[in-house]
């Protein structure tokens, strides 16, 4: 398996089953968004797994707008979206595989 495919097995790892837990969740608690958030807030172990969570993302985030501003590979912002409503553990493998995509030569 190539370094490229494994990124992408990585990313669709990382968004279904990370989502199994957050829909088992909400499908046990009433679809209620604010309780599943009021929950990564219940102790001090889970407030630093948020925060650990958020850091990661937001450095990411930089990190993406600005590969992205100097390579141009405009479709590898999809990963900003990916990591936010999916989580982290989409959205770097997800960033990883656009950016592994082949570099073409300019014309």
């Amino acid at each position: 398996m190539s370094l490229r495919a494994l990124w992408l097995v990585l990313a669709l790892w990382g968004a279904v089953h990370p989502m199994y837990w957050f829909v088992t969740y909400l499908a046990g608690n009433g679809w209620d968004f604010g309780a599943m958030i009021d929950a990564w807030y219940v102790n001090d172990s889970t407030t630093g797994l948020t925060w650990d969570l958020t850091i990661a993302a937001i450095t990411l985030t930089v990190w993406i707008v600005a590969e992205v501003a100097v390579r141009r590979n405009w479709v590898a912002l999809l990963a900003i979206p990916a990591t936010f409503c999916i989580g982290l553990s989409c959205g770097l493998p997800l960033y990883l595989w656009f950016r592994s995509r082949p570099v073409q030569p300019a014309p």
